[in-house]
């Protein structure tokens, strides 16, 4: 399971605005086997390749933006391919594309069709939710329906725990119904006033997502935290450390 245990750079943007392969570096030095990139910096792929095979880290996944693949899905499949991302993950739009039926539908077909030719390539489109996707239209909710309206070998989500919880869903419920959609999860953790916190510090409970997804299959757990009160290398450290203890 540790192996499987990888760090959002997103936790960390402060200090890869700085420096890129030296935060890298740092996370190495954590503990962390695996990251997961919210941007390249200044690298080319195969800069980045060499640097992540110098500091024995592997890539679990890539968040990237939606824009940038409808400019040039080739280009964003071929820097996965180089960096070792089995995942081309989508993480984030615009919340009024799922509100309206025709823009849900376009939507929906853009993944399938998004999901089709990373196929192709030997990847794997994935879909990482906010709270947003939780909202009810009718008797589903907005994720419920994006799950329905995209097909199971091509489109797989990337479960954001905090923000189903966040939403008011039971994050091992949702988990256990959509095993089969299930990619990797991010694990965050929540205060009791709900604001974001390291892992094994707050409310939720992060050995139970992660029983449940690894009866799901889930290939990797994602440590994230959007908005650390405190440095963001130490934040993402403490989450490693407590996460390994409770994992061994």
């Amino acid at each position: 399971m540790t192996d499987t245990v990888a760090l959002q750079l997103y936790t960390v943007r402060d200090e890869t605005a700085k420096n890129f392969k030296e935060t890298l570096r740092k996370v190495a030095e954590i503990g962390y086997p695996g990251v997961e990139f919210a941007g390249y910096g200044d690298f080319t792929s195969k800069e980045l390749a060499a640097v992540l095979t110098e500091l024995g880290l592997k890539t679990v996944g890539s968040h990237v933006g939606l824009h940038l693949v409808e400019q040039d899905i080739e280009r964003e499949i071929q820097y996965c391919l180089e960096i070792g991302s089995p995942y081309l993950i989508i993480p984030f739009i615009n919340k009024d594309l799922l509100n309206q039926e025709d823009s849900f539908k376009k939507f929906t077909d853009q993944l399938n069709e998004y999901g089709r030719v990373t196929k192709e390539h030997g990847l794997t489109l994935a879909y990482h939710n906010h709270d947003f996707e939780f909202a009810k239209v009718g008797d589903e909710t907005l994720i419920e329906r994006m799950i329905a309206a995209t097909d199971p070998a091509l489109v797989k989500f990337e479960l954001d725990t905090y923000w189903a919880a966040f939403a008011g869903v039971d994050p091992i419920a949702f988990i256990k119904k959509n095993s089969t959609r299930i990619a990797t999860l991010h694990l965050k953790d929540m205060t009791p006033d709900r604001k974001f916190t390291e892992v094994g510090s707050g409310t939720l409970d992060i050995a139970g997502f992660i029983e449940a997804g690894q009866a799901a299959g889930a290939t990797a757990f994602i440590v994230e935290n959007d908005q650390p009160a405190i440095p963001s290398l130490e934040s993402a450290r403490r989450s490693f450390e407590d996460l390994h203890r409770s994992l061994t």
